[in-house]
Formats: structure tokens, sequence, C-alpha cells
């Protein structure tokens, strides 16, 4: 049972907090998730962790789910808050830790070197990693997209095109104009 409507069918018996059931949500979602995560934040091992949580929110979060909407996007926009939250604790822990980091966490690549993918889609800003790695890499249509993020879809669309011609230019791609 794979798709939409089996998803929906398994958010429905997860609400009632039936083991089984939320343990096939995961199976069949966290592949996914975690290559998500893992493209968005660069770290294996944070990424695993920030999926773990993730299914620990919608876990205790599953009785308020609306089977009406679709899993995925929801799933994958508790993982981004889930990102950002982390994220804004690790930039305060940077501040307080000042002296001992020299760096903000932001990469700049060797203009000789060819980037690879993923030293490209560090130069994103995050919003626009999170966009393009849903849409581009997770194959989610911008309104899931939007969903996930809680954004606007105007604002996922733009974030995408942006992050295409930032990742064809350091890719040294010619642009598809």
């Amino acid at each position: 049972m794979n798709g939409p409507i089996s998803t929906q069918i398994w958010s429905r018996r997860a609400q009632t907090s039936a083991p089984d059931p939320f343990s096939r949500l995961v199976a069949q979602h966290q592949q996914g998730l975690r290559a998500f995560l893992r493209r968005l934040c660069g770290d294996h091992a944070l990424a695993d962790d920030l999926a773990q949580e993730t299914f620990v929110a919608v876990w205790k979060a599953m009785a308020r789910f609306d089977p009406a909407r679709d899993f995925r996007p929801w799933l994958y926009g508790i993982g981004w808050r889930k990102y950002r939250e982390q994220r804004r604790s690790w930039l305060r822990l940077l501040k307080r830790e000042r002296s001992a980091a020299a760096t903000d966490g932001n990469f700049t690549p060797d203009p000789g070197l060819k980037l690879d993918l993923e030293s490209a889609l560090k130069t994103l800003p995050p919003e626009q990693r999170a966009a393009a790695l849903l849409c581009l890499g997770c194959e989610f249509m911008h309104a899931e997209a939007a969903a996930a993020l809680e954004i606007p879809l105007g604002t996922v669309k733009s974030h995408v095109a942006r992050a295409r011609e930032k990742l064809q230019a350091a890719l040294g791609e010619p642009h598809d104009r």
C-alpha cells in the first residue's frame, strides 16, 4: 500500500495510537525525509537526529492531523521547522561563543574549484535550499512545498527559480532560458 490514499488511511489508523500503522508511516517516509534533511543541513548525523525528532513530533501531533490533508507536506513541514529550531539555537550558541568560533557557518568555496551539488546547495539561503530540495530533489509540487514550508505558493516558485539559477551558475551549467 503506497501513495497518498494509503498514507491517509495509515495516518487515520496512526491517530488511534496503534504502533503498527505508525511504523508503516515511518517506514514509508523516513528515507525521503532523511535525504531532505541531510541535503538541507549538510550533516548526516544531525539530519538523522532531526528526522527522529520530526517523527516524535508527528507521533505526538497525530491526533490533530486532518486526514483530508496530504500527509507528506505536513511531515516535511514539521521537519523543516525542526531544522529551523535547531539552526536558531545553533546561531544563539555561536553568538555566545563568538570568541571560540571564528566563522559564522557560511561556506565560501575556492573559486578555482568546481563545486559539486552538495557544496553548491550550501551556498543557498536556507529558505531557497529547502524549496529547491523539496521541489527538485523530493519531487514535491510547488503547492506541496508551500504547505510544508508554510509560505505562499509564489514565494516557493521564486525560491526554486532563484535556487536553480544559482545552482546552475555554481556548477558551471548554462541556463535553460
